[in-house]
């Protein structure tokens, strides 16, 4: 990448993390507020393209099309993601992950996005539920038991060793989508059954009780660079959930007016350069 597009590209990016705390600085960080009030993300402001050329061009710069993640599914990636910065739930505010249970589990579907360096860090494969499906996952939960994966929107919280070795706990951030993942130990870890060869010998990768099992061994890296407060989104078109999901759904605008000028001209300029509801929840 040329050495003024990425300068460019951390520029506008720390405009807008500056803009995001500020914006946000009153709010109660016991949790997240109630966005019903928050202005239209969609609206014709001039605030309201930011996102979505923001957005733009980061995907382009890295090529995600190319990886297999469609726009999008990153676009709403990064929607979530700066929803949460906003609402002050991210503690290491570079990275978002993605898990797009939107495609073939023989996929490499698992994205590790550096934001601030326009890099794709990790792409490989990881497990749904064992319940959620085949090869395509079509059912999710959120109950104990359901041995189903979860949607939505989660923070990354502090590894540990259990009984799958080196794990990542993962805190739900959606009240009846994902609250329960930690009560029901759905962590990300490395699993021997998630790989290439198993795909190749089987058909299919291994499948889990509802964690996002990763290759083994790069599970280690992987668990080191997003542990600590990252976003991590995991995709799915499901009706239930793109209805139901408030963070999905939410509605703002991220820079005040004074800014929103210099953002959006910015924007542009390096986005120019770079060329069902299951039967159980």
């Amino acid at each position: 990448m040329p050495k003024n597009v990425r300068y460019l590209q951390k520029s506008i990016f720390s405009v807008l993390m500056f803009v995001s705390v500020a914006s946000f600085a009153n709010d109660d960080k016991k949790g997240l507020p109630d966005d019903k009030n928050l202005p239209s993300l969609f609206t014709n402001s001039s605030s309201a393209p930011v996102i979505k050329k923001m957005a733009d061009s980061i995907y382009d710069l890295i090529s995600l099309r190319e990886f297999g993640l469609e726009r999008e599914v990153f676009f709403n990636a990064y929607k979530g993601y700066q929803f949460l910065l906003n609402k002050g739930a991210l503690r290491k505010t570079n990275l978002l992950t993605i898990c797009d249970y939107s495609q073939s589990s023989n996929n490499k579907r698992l994205y590790v996005v550096d934001l601030l360096n326009s890099r794709l860090l990790f792409n490989t494969y990881v497990s749904h539920g064992r319940n959620s499906g085949g090869e395509f996952p079509n059912s999710f939960s959120n109950y104990e038991n359901s041995n189903k994966s979860s949607l939505g929107f989660l923070v990354t919280g502090s590894p540990y060793t259990g009984k799958a070795g080196l794990s990542l706990y993962l805190n739900g951030m959606e009240r009846g989508i994902n609250d329960n993942v930690r009560s029901r130990s759905i962590v990300l870890h490395g699993s021997r059954f998630v790989n290439e060869y198993i795909m190749n010998t089987r058909g299919v990768i291994g499948r889990s009780l509802g964690c996002p099992a990763v290759p083994y061994g790069i599970h280690v890296r992987i668990i080191d660079a997003i542990k600590g407060g990252s976003c991590v989104f995991i995709n799915h078109p499901d009706e239930w959930y793109t209805h139901t999901s408030t963070i999905l759904n939410a509605r703002f605008d991220l820079a005040p007016s004074g800014l929103n000028n210099v953002a959006l001209q910015e924007g542009v300029a390096a986005n120019d350069m770079s060329g069902k509801d299951g039967s159980s929840r």
